[in-house]
């Protein structure tokens, strides 16, 4: 069994060092310096040119492979801080909107002259507790940077 399971990492590392290239509809096998088309060595065959050209194309392959790998890290990034700032501005909403509802309701109580002066001051307490916690958040949405370069 591990026989089997070192000759198939064997093989699996063998076959991810092959990188293959397509040129003018023909697919070329890259090993190294060897170009192999359909598993058989054509490197003496070709001539310095078509050698340099399959080169240039996998060296392409290979730029592109990398920019499209930047490309989705940026995307990733850009979506994660979109989030980040949807987040904060859902917590920045439901924090204001308790705070008003706490002042509409203290103003509503002391209007009406239900309000002992110990209550009185538990609102008052409550009140400054909902607006610290809302600028809080606020200042926390306003950091909260979305670049999509």
């Amino acid at each position: 069994m591990k026989l089997f399971a070192v000759l198939l990492f064997l093989v699996a590392s063998l076959t991810i060092q092959a990188q293959e290239v397509n040129l003018n509809g023909a697919t070329y096998t890259v090993k190294g310096k060897a170009v192999l088309k359909d598993n058989i060595d054509i490197t003496s065959k070709l001539s310095v040119e078509e050698k340099k050209e399959i080169l240039e194309a996998l060296k392409e392959q290979k730029a592109l492979k990398v920019e499209r790998a930047k490309a989705d890290k940026r995307a990733k990034k850009a979506e994660k801080a979109l989030k980040k700032k949807e987040k904060a501005q859902s917590n920045f909403d439901k924090s204001s909107s308790r705070y008003n509802k706490a002042v509409a309701k203290y103003e509503s109580l002391k209007k009406r002259g239900r309000l002992s002066p110990v209550k009185e001051a538990k609102w008052i307490e409550k009140v400054e507790k909902l607006r610290y916690k809302r600028d809080k958040l606020e200042v926390k949405l306003n950091k909260c940077k979305i670049n999509l370069k």
